[in-house]
């Protein structure tokens, strides 16, 4: 984790000696790489002043008055940093001067200040709350608006209380042109923003929320799957190299248990329970929601497991890495004729579709075996693929009907 350290150094103003032959001593306080500068009130003989050891010499009276001063100066600072430090709130330099000085601390903050705030926060809680994977993207996030801010504003920051619409839709279309993001990752982005103005309203910064006008684009949903006929074909097919059968195999598993890359691959034994039907289930925690899953072991799943069982190793399936896994799809999909961008994530929602929807396997059981936080998020992904299947059932009630 990033530890912010405070500077204090006192520093001569030689330019300005007044009559006596004096110079001002200044203090400059730097945290968080800025920098405020300020008088002390002090003035000494230039030529006493020992910069290394930050004192006056050689010791006297005057000298050690001096001395004295500065020490208590430097105190009175730290003391302020752990004051605010303590409060465990977002401060900066101008805070630490100002609670040094006994003002309040100055009320706008910026909106990086709050990023960091959050991500520091959030970096403790990986693992118990949130992933290494949810950590990286609000990092990621971070940077793509203080990139924008420099593009757009050229300046470093930008303070939350000047945050407006005009401000999140210029980082929409920023997104767009300078990323060249589709608007479903946009989205998230700016989603990712909105949790952290919500932050600051929260801690008190600010008062007004700037997302209140501020309404998404919407995002046509298209579901890529696996139809029965291509599901069949992949099957069926045997690979000469061992390093796409093995592959291949894996995505069928995972297109009859829906399980995200990160499950599949770090998926052991000891996931393996008996159900309370007698038949053997996986249970676990998805790591991108922490919610636990159980999900039943359908009889081709079974059979891969069994398959690499020989294996000298933990995990119950082969390893490789999830770059490695989809770019051997993309060979796999040209060898076997799926005219589809195979990815790992469609046989997770092969897994929604082809084996559980179209088997008219109810939605609500369907969101809790994909391990969703919320049902609507199942909803949002395969409604018209329910509406289809209602479609065809309708179609077939038809054909009854004019048999009568």
């Amino acid at each position: 984790m990033k530890i912010n350290k405070l500077s204090i150094l006192f520093l001569l103003e030689r330019s300005k000696i007044n009559k006596q032959g004096k110079c001002p001593i200044k203090c400059r306080i730097t945290y968080n790489n800025n920098r405020k500068p300020f008088s002390t009130g002090l003035f000494i003989y230039p030529d006493n002043w020992n910069n290394k050891h930050q004192k006056t010499e050689p010791p006297n009276e005057e000298n050690t008055f001096i001395n004295t001063q500065l020490s208590l100066i430097k105190q009175q600072i730290n003391q302020a940093f752990l004051f605010l430090q303590v409060q465990e709130i977002v401060f900066d330099v101008e805070d630490i001067y100002l609670k040094y000085k006994g003002k309040d601390s100055k009320v706008s903050k910026t909106l990086l200040e709050v990023f960091d705030l959050h991500n520091e926060r959030m970096e403790k809680l990986i693992g118990k709350e949130y992933t290494q994977s949810t950590y990286n993207k609000f990092k990621e996030a971070k940077n793509h608006v203080k990139n924008f801010i420099k593009y757009e504003y050229n300046k470093n920051n930008f303070l939350l209380e000047d945050i407006n619409l005009k401000f999140l839709q210029d980082f929409d279309y920023y997104l767009k042109i300078n990323k060249n993001q589709k608007q479903i990752t946009i989205n998230k982005s700016i989603q990712r923003v909105k949790k952290i103005i919500k932050l600051a309203i929260a801690e008190g910064f600010i008062t007004t929320d700037p997302f209140l006008l501020y309404k998404p684009k919407r995002v046509e949903n298209r579901v890529v799957y696996l139809t029965q006929e291509e599901l069949s074909k992949l099957e069926n097919y045997t690979f000469s190299q061992t390093r796409l059968q093995q592959v291949a195999d894996m995505f069928i598993f995972c297109c009859y248990t829906g399980l995200a890359y990160q499950e599949m691959s770090t998926l052991e034994s000891k996931h393996i329970i008996k159900g309370f039907n007698g038949n053997k289930w996986i249970k676990m925690y998805r790591q991108k929601t922490q919610k636990e899953i159980s999900i039943p072991l359908l009889p081709k799943s079974t059979n891969i497991i069994e398959k690499y069982s020989s294996q000298v190793s933990t995990y119950l399936l082969p390893s490789i890495s999830n770059q490695k896994f989809n770019s051997y799809l993309k060979e796999i999909s040209d060898i076997v004729g799926i005219n589809k961008n195979l990815t790992h994530h469609i046989a997770r929602k092969t897994f929604a579709t082809t084996v559980l929807l179209y088997n008219d396997v109810p939605m609500e059981i369907v969101s809790e075996l994909l391990g969703h936080s919320k049902i609507t998020i199942t909803q949002e992904y395969y409604a018209k693929v329910v509406q289809k299947k209602v479609s065809e059932h309708i179609e077939q009630l038809i054909r009854k009907l004019d048999k009568k």
